[in-house]
């Protein structure tokens, strides 16, 4: 019995140990960047919305009609970083084939210029962490794309109630071979294995969403998947010098995944323009929305527009803003709907709650009216007296988002006022704030929420990490 003893004690040692080091390991080199600022006049706003106009539901796309204009424009090296990037979803729903688009236009592009390097960068969800392969990048592999699945365990551990034991007893274990449990997206795809299940728990992503070229970049909040193709999305498109920087934040990846990513910016232009911009990933965007909340006074405007929101630095920050009297208006997804599956309204509503009773009514919210898709934006706007900060790309204002637990990819862009990128995204806010020519938002009420167990439910699982938010 002491022998016995003695080892459940060196084991639980050993996986507390584990759980700790995989939470606070240092990170790849070249994550968690706070790029440098460049000047520039390139930057356009893109947006995808679905909405209700008239009895009917209208779909604006924007984003990956330019995604095939870069593609088809680049000349030297093409670099994409995509999470979800799959054709697997209930079939008794429809939705356009955006997957097979964006292979079939690498392909093409791949076969009309040989000598162009094309990267294809991913997350092991797509290939259900290794349970079978994926079409898609099995054929741009096989017309000589470079394909990178992200090497999910080099990066810290969100769920260290889990995964110190998952590293110490199971991470060992190859995830491939005969499925034989339903695959959690479609029960008409392939079956995955158990061990895939239980990589799965470890609640880790490449969540980025961009594409880089040696002419000009996008980063985005949207995904090229097919059930995620009307789900309202935003993206900032930039050229200049700062392609550099994200074309070396993509090479680490690479690097970490035990892949080269081949890419070189060029160009050796003047940093000349009125917009201030830099290229920002992990916890380097919390850092830098807590430094641009903190600096507002009286009188600034706040206007957020998030799929996710939960982090609880920026939680506690706002409502200090709003109390000092900063105008702050969010519009947040009712975190309703996933993919035809009904969800409980967690993070957002309690913590909506949280935002709207500490600041005494003076923080606004609006619910985004979704139809099954969801309201995946990402982005933070806030206006000083004289200038506008904005934020935007691929991060969810949560702990696993912006904690240096995923891999994320947002831009910072800094401007005047009157400047056409601030008035652009200023005008797509206050659209669907207000509803201009369409039924965009709900107020407050329709999904106001004041459970108690929600709220603890949610501040367990931001503090734990055992969450898929």
């Amino acid at each position: 019995m002491k022998k016995r003893k003695m080892i459940g004690i060196i084991l639980s040692l050993i996986i507390i140990s584990t759980s700790i080091y995989g939470g606070v390991k240092p990170l790849p080199k070249g994550i968690s960047l706070d790029g440098q600022v460049y000047r520039t006049n390139q930057v356009d706003f893109l947006y995808d919305l679905t909405y209700e106009k008239d009895g009917k539901i209208e779909k604006e796309q924007m984003i990956f009609d330019r995604v095939f204009k870069i593609i088809d424009n680049a000349e030297r090296f093409i670099i994409i970083d995509m999470f979800l990037f799959n054709d697997t979803y209930d079939k008794k729903c429809s939705y356009p084939d955006l997957s097979a688009k964006l292979t079939n236009a690498i392909i093409r592009k791949k076969q009309k210029n040989p000598d162009i390097k094309v990267t294809f960068i991913s997350d092991e969800m797509n290939t259900f962490y290794g349970s079978y392969p994926s079409t898609h990048l099995e054929a741009m592999e096989k017309n000589d794309v470079n394909v990178v699945l992200t090497d999910l365990n080099q990066l810290r551990d969100s769920n260290p109630s889990y995964s110190g034991f998952w590293r110490v007893f199971i991470g060992w274990f190859k995830t491939s071979g005969k499925g034989w449990l339903p695959n959690p997206f479609s029960k008409d795809a392939q079956k995955v294995t158990f061990r895939s299940y239980l990589k799965l728990l470890n609640f880790k992503a490449n969540h980025r969403k961009l594409i880089v070229t040696d002419k000009q970049a996008l980063v985005s909040s949207a995904n090229p998947h097919d059930a995620s193709a009307y789900h309202s999305n935003i993206a900032f498109v930039v050229g200049g010098a700062i392609v550099k920087d994200i074309v070396a934040g993509e090479k680490a990846i690479g690097n970490f995944s035990g892949k080269t990513v081949d890419g070189e910016y060029e160009q050796n232009e003047k940093q000349e323009g009125t917009i201030r911009i830099s290229f920002i990933t992990e916890e380097k965007i919390r850092k830098n929305l807590l430094e641009a909340i903190e600096k507002t006074k009286a009188g600034d405007v706040i206007q957020i527009g998030m799929f996710y929101f939960s982090e609880r630095n920026l939680v506690e920050s706002l409502i200090k803003a709003a109390n000092r009297g900063v105008k702050i208006q969010m519009i947040l997804d009712a975190n309703k709907d996933a993919f035809g599956m009904e969800k409980n309204g967690i993070p957002n509503r309690p913590v909506a709650h949280e935002l709207f009773e500490k600041s005494n009514g003076k923080i606004k919210i609006r619910w985004y009216n979704t139809h099954g898709e969801q309201f995946h934006t990402k982005l933070v706007k806030i206006q000083y007296k004289d200038e506008s900060t904005i934020v935007g790309g691929s991060a969810n204002l949560t702990r696993r988002n912006i904690g240096d637990y995923n891999l994320e990819a947002d831009l910072k862009i800094m401007a005047k006022n009157d400047s056409k990128i601030v008035k652009d995204v200023e005008q797509y806010f206050d659209r669907i704030w207000e509803n201009k020519n369409g039924n965009y938002t709900l107020d407050f009420k329709e999904y106001h929420e004041t459970s108690v167990v929600k709220n603890r439910i949610y501040r367990l699982q931001e503090w734990s990490g055992l969450s898929t938010f």
